[in-house]
């Protein structure tokens, strides 16, 4: 089951848009193939993105017809600012562009930089799948034999390009023999709880209930809920985390009801040049993703409609911080100004 593969000269991804009816493989060459991918949400999460990002400025490069690398890296640029217009929120998109980005201007001649930017890409997927695996292993600690754990969207090796983060956390708690269970939300608009995190947890043999949304109050009431752990696009410097829109709510209703709130992200998801959520950039998109499932109309024609991807979540809201450094407790500035 993976996310995104390289094949030398282009790339392989699971199509995310078709399951849990059907498993489709997409093979791009193109640079603006992988672009219009991540917009379409074929490939998304993250960590994931990141990848994608990456592979895909490397096909860019392997495309360019230049002779003086200064022509090179002015087409090259061009590439990367289309692959950074495709999803905003993402911090893991732009860190490696940035690698990517500097692997270029290194490079001594045009074709010794396009060999350094596939190296750089699969480089990257490399560290990524890693950092995921450490991070969960860290993560597992935190959950106790008999948990019921709560989490939202998904988060697992599709959306990683790895191991997976908050849900990579309950598979290695399960891995090690933990008697635990899931509350997993459906998480509208796109479903993407109901539609792969359920298909990931059925794939692993993990028990648990899909619930939606609105539900998740109740259960804390009833004392049902041990922990609740997400996922996150990006984190800044005060410890203000961005995740899918939902999160927050799920955040305050944790702490009204005295339950342990993680986030599980790599370090690559931290932003340190933001002071605080406030200035994390929102992704707003398409109105139809609220009005339709799957091209069926659910409202109105005409409705006006508010479609903001992502929420932020407070950091004195957030118990700990799970990375593949390390368990990051407040103060999260403290503890996240040592990690960079």
């Amino acid at each position: 089951m993976k996310a995104i593969e390289w094949l030398d000269d282009r790339v392989r991804i699971l199509d995310q848009t078709r399951l849990p009816q059907k498993e489709v493989y997409l093979e791009l060459s193109r640079y603006q193939d992988i672009a219009s991918a991540i917009v379409e949400l074929k490939i998304r999460g993250a960590p994931a993105i990141g990848v994608a990002g990456a592979y895909a400025v490397a096909l860019g490069a392997l495309e360019i017809k230049a002779t003086a690398k200064a022509d090179f890296l002015k087409k090259l640029r061009a590439v990367s600012q289309t692959i950074a217009s495709t999803r905003p929120t993402a911090r893991n998109l732009f860190r490696a562009l940035e690698r990517m980005g500097r692997a270029a201007e290194s490079g001594r001649d045009i074709d010794q930089i396009k060999t350094a930017l596939v190296g750089e890409a699969i480089a990257i997927h490399t560290e990524e799948a890693e950092a995921t695996i450490k991070l969960s292993q860290l993560g597992a600690e935190l959950l106790k034999d008999g948990f019921t754990i709560l989490t939202h969207c998904n988060t697992g090796a599709l959306a990683t390009a790895g191991y997976g983060t908050a849900l990579g956390v309950i598979k290695q708690a399960w891995e090690r023999g933990k008697r635990i269970k899931v509350l997993a939300t459906e998480t509208r608009p796109l479903l993407q709880g109901a539609r792969i995190t359920a298909w990931e947890l059925k794939k692993a043999g993990i028990p648990f209930k899909l619930i939606t949304d609105s539900m998740a109050g109740y259960f804390m009431s009833r004392g049902e809920v041990d922990c609740v752990i997400v996922g996150a696009d990006r984190i800044a410097s005060n410890g203000d985390t961005a995740n899918k829109i939902g999160t927050y709510t799920l955040a305050v209703l944790a702490k009204e009801h005295g339950i342990p709130f993680y986030v599980a992200a790599p370090t690559t998801t931290i932003d340190p040049s933001l002071a605080s959520g406030d200035d994390i950039p929102i992704e707003q998109r398409s109105p139809d993703e609220v009005t339709r499932i799957q091209g069926i109309s659910i409202a109105p024609e005409g409705v006006d409609v508010a479609n903001p991807a992502f929420d932020v979540t407070p950091h004195p809201y957030i118990t700990a911080i799970i990375t593949e450094s390390g368990i990051i407790r407040q103060p999260f500035g403290e503890g996240i100004k040592k990690l960079n």
